[in-house]
This record gives C-alpha cells, structure tokens and sequence, in this order.
C-alpha cells in the first residue's frame, strides 16, 4: 500500500480518528459518581458563579484549548470546507497532548463570514483557556485573529500565522550568527505575501530586521508602491519605493530568502546571484521553492538552508512552537500571546540549537551527527528539552509584559513540567536537585568515551557534579572540542598522575594476598581505569565512581568490589532499578548481581533497596516476591523469602513495612492485599519489589518496562562501601547524568 492507503487505514481503525476523551478522577463506586455529577458537582458551580476564577481551579480549563478551523485554507489542499479539515485538527490535537500535554477540542465551523466566526468563537470563551485558529483563509484570518484577542481574556493565537514566523525567527537568528552578518542589515526577500508570509516580515522587524530592506513577492512579482492600490491593506504594508520586477531581479544581492509560497520557482542562477554565504529558507511543502541539493550545489561558499521537509536539516516545523507556547501561556493563565512572548520563545529554541543535543534524539533521526552549525540551527521536533526552554521562556515573558494572571516560580515550574513529560523525570528532579545542593566529584572510569565526555559537560553545566574523566588527556581534549563542547575538561591521566605509584602500593596491599603482584597492581592502575578509579574513590581523591559503558557488567564490577567492597553495615551488593509508571513508582531488587541468594542476602537487599527509595522521597513498601501466597506453597523455594521476612521483623533498625512471601499481583493490587490478604503488613500496595534470584528479578524488570511502558533508570548499585555504579553498556547520555546524580546523592550521605 502506498502512504495515503496507509493514512487511510490509520484513521478508520478502531475507534476511527485520533483522539478520545478520558476521565482524570476515579469513577468506579456510587460515591464517585455522586462527586463527579449530580449532588456533588453543584458545589464547585456555585463557587465558579460567585468566582469565575474558579473554574481553573475546578474545571479542565486551564489545560484545555479549543482547535477552530472552517476549513478553507488546509494544508497545501485549500479550501475543502470544515468538515474534511476535522482529521487535520484531531491531528492538531495530538500533537498538542504528545509534545505539551495539553487537552484539545477540536471545532470545525460551517462558517465563511468572518463576523459569524468571530461571534462563535468569542462565545466559547467559558470553555477555553486558550484558542488556536488553524486553517483560515488570508486576508480574513487577520481581522478574526485580530478581532478575538480584543474581545475575549484568554490567548487566542493563529498558527498559519505565527507558528511558522516564530520557527524560522529563531533559525535566523542563529543563521546570522554563524553568517557573521548583523540582523539590522540583512536584505530579506520574500517569496509569497500571504499570512505567513505577512506574519514572518513583521516578526523579523521584531527581532531587529529593518523592513526597509525587505522586498516582498507575490505571483504578480515584487510588491511596490506602483502596486499599492492593486493589493490589500496587508500586501501594502510592505510596498517598496523600488522598482518593479520578478522574485529573480529580487533576489539579486539579498542575503536571505524567504520562501512561502510554491515549489520549484526558485532556480540555481538566483541563488548564485545572492549576496556572499546566503540563508534560504525555502518552505513550501511538501516541495520548497528550491531544492535542498540544489541550493547547495550552486555556490562554493556557505548556504545555510532550511525547508519544511523532515528528510533534509533545518525542519521549519511549527509543533517546534505552538504547543509549547501555550504550555506557557495556560500555565500563567494569560489572556494573550503577545510580541514579546513570541519573540521569548524564538530565543529559547535558537539558544536550544547552540547546547549539546541528546542520544535520543541524535537516534530518532538516523544517528547523524547533531552540532550548532550551518546544519543545524534549529532543535530537531523530537527533542524533549524544547518544552523545558520554551514554556518556561514564554510564562517569563507573560509575567514580565504583564498579561498573566498568576505568577510561578522558575524551579516549581520546571518541576511541574518534569512531571508532565512522565514520572520518570519527576523522580530524578528531586534526586538531581538534592545533588545540585552539594556536588561532589564523580570519577568516570572510562574519560575518553564521547558519551562519557558529553556526560561530563552537562553534569558540570547543570551543577549536579564535579566529573572527573580518566584517561588520556589529549584523546579527551580533542574528543571534547571536535564535539563543540565549551568547556574545560577535569582530566584525571593515569600516565601523568603522580598518584599512580600510590595507587599501584594500595591496590597490592588490597590485593597481594589475592595473587596480585606490586608490578601487576602498577600495571593494572596505569591500563585499566576501572582500577584506577576505584581506588581513586577508596583513597578519597574522588567521592564516587561510574563505570561500565563499554564493559560486560560482571568485568566493570569486579574492580570496585575487589578494591572499596561493601559497606561496614553490609556483606552484599545488587544492582536495583526504578520503574516509573504514570503514576506509580517501583523499585525491582536484584536484578544485576546475586544469582541466587539465601535468605539473608534478600533481606539485606531489601534493607538497602528501602533506603535508596528514601533518596527519591519514596516511604518504602517492600514485598518478598513468590509464586505462593503467605504458605499457600511449602518448599525451600517459597520458603526462603519467608524466612527473610522474618529477619526483617526481627530487625529493630528495620522501619518501614515489609512481608510476604507473596505473588506479584497481590503485591501491587490495594483490592487483593486488602480484601483477601487484610493481616498482610503492608498498608498500600508494594513499591519495592525483591525477587527471589537474579532471573527472575531480571526477567521481571524488562517485562514491565516492555509491556507495562514504563521507564527504567538503573541499575542503580546498593550496598558498596563507596558510591559506585555501574552502567549498562550503551547507556545513553541522560542515563549517565542520572546516574551520576544518584552517585552525589549517595556521596552527599557518606
């Protein structure tokens, strides 16, 4: 099947189209519904009577934006009415709940006045905290958009307009940037007078273009002042005293185009005829004006190019801004989205596109190099982090131009939208939080890794930690500019420490008794930084250790157990992992280290697993997991995790509750352990998982991450005398920082 069969398929599956209405409060007893309707929802209305401020409090309002199209300028597809718009403004939707979390309605008008459509919309206000108009017709859309941000006190933003002009605002103010020219004195030329065509010009003037030098075009050719009285009010705005001609005799000279308009009308001679290293921005879709090969074969010097098109670099992509727009307007409850809150959010995406860019999203789009240049100014669609600098950017803005009605903190703020992005990032918030309290200096056994090295970048430009790269300086050095990384490395060189010899004398003291030689222990320090490190930590010359991304697990361990061992209070490691459901956490013990403990082990486990659940602010539930339930299966299987209970009953430093032995579901489910298993110690359902050995901890982490969609950090090592942990080969960067963060909050309680 081709794509649109496949389009088609997608939309009529069961349930046809893209979105559904859910519940956010329980509905599952009489007393649920009676609060959720009828007698107990009266209340809540007569407070939002007597206060219409209220109905953020208790209403979807404030998460809630209202999608309204008539359908008469879709896509490249025109104008096919309201009704066939619907799929375009479900998608709409979706792409506002994925990257934002934001709810939608969608609306679909049967409506071509501008004065009926303004009537309809500006009646909805009740039910809206903000409006996205989306697909409307020029010049129309400018006397709705206009009309309904003066009549109504909620953000009314239409997307054709701005979505566009905000994306290519911010890659042009990084295209200037690596250009080497001065935004005041480009020559811009536009291709096209539409809305966003007319929308783009005006931002620029925005952000510091002079409109003197803008020349725009539309199919009759260059817009002048002959012209003036042929074009509406909104083409006469950029009339130029110049004389008249073709897109070509405009573009002669310029220094940027502007493509809004057809593609293929732009050819290589016109681009030849530009002004030195020139900035296209060719983004008719789905073909631009001028191809991105093209473009770029016909000049010997720099072409900065960006299109509408996912397959080439630079994605003028609008879901880059709107969602995260009105993640920062609703969340200020403002009543506009005004100049200087666009304008915030073009910076933010452009200083976005100058940081290091995530492994995530480096592999999302085929595993090409990501790095500020002429390639890449603007951040990639998938990336996550947009949301971080964008809404924050744009809520600042709002306060500060005094259109919010509510004020927020910056580090509340970026905690509540760490949790709508999922429970994952909202746990390490407060674990990366306490690290930035209190850095403390991370030795990252294998320095010379590109991971490791980007790792060390954001750990040191986020403040949670002092990372230390070991190896060798100069491989390190290079790695880290050739990555474009601004900063300094803290190189720890085993071939230039003065410290070896040292290390070498305590590694055979540890060791000499265990077959290892003084010239064995000198030549592990100097070619194994494992060893290095380990003792580095042991000698206190760093407070805690990463390692493991280039090794098996079992040879990266090795080292540190053989060098700092366990804890004075412990005789065993494990390896635990957090499991991050939406709105659950567990922790799964062991799942790395002991194959097939005895009971003491699992209760030992379970101790230090209970604590590391209190690092996350996480009061411990801990089960014994079992086939059987509390002896309803009697072997030396079921009997182990019974027996290591007990241990922990009878332990008096042991205060949080535990039991078992007990099957998972009964572990989890608050109706089995209360109707079936009530004499059960647990007072809610368990968030501390101990398996009974190795395979079936390490079986039974990756099945709730796989099937249950949950995200797992980890595995985050418990029990060593020093804070030491070991990743998974092919971590990726976020997952080293994480750790790291764990490894300072652990060194933090030493």
């Amino acid at each position: 099947m081709g794509l649109d069969d496949d389009a088609r398929e997608y939309h009529r599956e069961e349930p046809p189209g893209k979105i559904e209405i859910s519940t956010t409060k329980p509905t599952n007893t009489q007393r649920d519904l009676s609060l959720a309707y009828s007698p107990g929802v009266a209340a809540p209305c007569l407070d939002i009577a007597e206060n219409p401020e209220a109905a953020y409090e208790y209403t979807a309002k404030g998460n809630l934006v209202g999608v309204v199209s008539n359908g008469s300028a879709v896509l490249g597809l025109g104008d096919i009415g309201a009704q066939a718009s619907k799929p375009v403004m479900e998608g709409k939707g979706v792409l506002f709940k994925r990257f934002a979390d934001i709810d939608v309605f969608d609306i679909e008008l049967d409506q071509q006045d501008p004065e009926d459509i303004i009537r309809t919309v500006s009646a909805m206000e009740p039910t809206f905290g903000g409006i996205n108009l989306e697909d409307i017709k020029a010049p129309e859309c400018f006397e709705i958009e206009s009309r309904l941000r003066e009549e109504m006190d909620v953000p009314v933003f239409h997307d054709d307009q701005h979505g566009t002009a905000i994306i290519s605002g911010a890659a042009l103010i990084n295209a200037v940037e690596i250009a080497d020219k001065e935004l005041s004195e480009l020559n811009i030329v536009f291709s096209g007078a539409g809305a966003s065509a007319i929308a783009t010009a005006r931002f620029y003037i925005s952000l510091g273009a002079d409109p003197e030098n803008m020349v725009m075009c539309d199919s009759s050719g260059i817009i002048t002042e002959a012209r003036a009285d042929d074009v509406n009010e909104f083409k006469r705005e950029f009339a130029r005293d110049v004389p008249g001609g073709s897109l070509a005799d405009a573009m002669e000279g310029a220094d940027v185009f502007v493509g809004l308009s057809a593609g293929g009308i732009v050819d290589q001679d016109m681009v030849r005829s530009m002004a030195a290293d020139p900035i296209i921005f060719a983004m008719a879709n789905p073909d631009p004006e001028i191809g991105y090969e093209e473009a770029k074969a016909a000049r010997d010097d720099t072409v900065i190019m960006a299109t509408g098109r996912s397959d080439y670099p630079n994605q003028v992509n609008n879901v880059l801004g709107f969602p995260f727009i009105f993640r920062g307007a609703l969340d200020v409850r403002a009543t506009d989205i005004n100049e200087d809150m666009k304008r915030a959010a073009a910076e933010a995406l452009a200083d976005l596109a100058r940081q290091d860019v995530p492994d995530a999203v480096v592999k999302a789009y085929g595993d090409e190099p990501l790095q500020f240049g002429p390639d890449y100014v603007i951040p990639k669609p998938l990336d996550p982090r947009v949301l971080f600098e964008v809404a924050p950017a744009v809520a600042e803005a709002a306060m500060d131009s005094g259109v919010a009605r509510s004020e927020l903190e910056g580090q509340e703020y970026a905690e509540r939208l760490e949790a709508r992005l999922g429970k994952s990032r909202e746990m390490m918030r407060v674990v990366l939080n306490k690290a930035r309290s209190e850095p403390k200096r991370v030795a990252l056994a294998e320095g010379t890794d590109e991971k490791m090295i980007r790792a060390a970048y954001q750990m040191k430009e986020q403040g949670i930690a002092e990372p230390l790269l070991l190896g060798d300086r100069e491989t390190i050095d290079a790695t880290a500019q050739e990555l474009g990384l601004a900063f300094t490395p803290d190189v720890v060189d085993p071939d230039e420490d003065g410290k070896a010899d040292e290390y070498a004398d305590r590694l055979h003291d540890l060791r000499k008794r265990k077959g290892i030689t003084r010239s064995e222990a000198g030549e592990l320090v100097r070619r194994d930084t494992n060893y290095f490190g380990s003792v580095m930590v042991e000698e206190s010359d760093a407070d805690a250790l990463l390692t493991g991304l280039t090794h098996h697990y079992p040879s990266a361990l090795r080292p540190p157990l053989q060098v700092i061992g366990t804890a004075e209070d412990a005789d065993y490691v494990a390896g635990v992992y957090m499991l991050t459901f939406k709105n659950r956490v567990v922790f799964c013990a062991d799942t790395t280290v002991n194959q097939a403990p005895d009971e003491e082990v699992l209760a030992e486990v379970t101790k230090h697993t209970a604590e590391l659940a209190r690092s996350f602010n996480i009061e411990p539930r801990a089960a014994m997991l079992s086939y059987s339930n509390f002896g309803s299966v009697d072997n030396e299987g079921t009997a182990k995790p019974r027996r290591a209970v007990e241990l922990l009953h009878n332990d008096a430093e042991v205060d949080f509750p535990v039991d078992g032995e007990m099957q998972a579901d009964t572990a989890v489910v608050e109706d089995i352990l209360e109707d079936t298993y009530d004499f059960a110690d647990l007072d809610g359902p368990a968030n501390v998982l101990v398996f009974p050995n190795l395979e079936a901890g390490n079986i039974g982490y990756k099945l709730l991450q796989r099937l249950g969609g949950a995200e797992a950090i980890g595995p985050m090592l418990v029990g060593m005398g020093e804070p030491v942990h070991v990743l998974q080969r092919g971590d990726e960067v976020k997952d080293i920082v994480n750790l790291a963060g764990v490894a300072v909050v652990d060194a933090q309680g030493e």
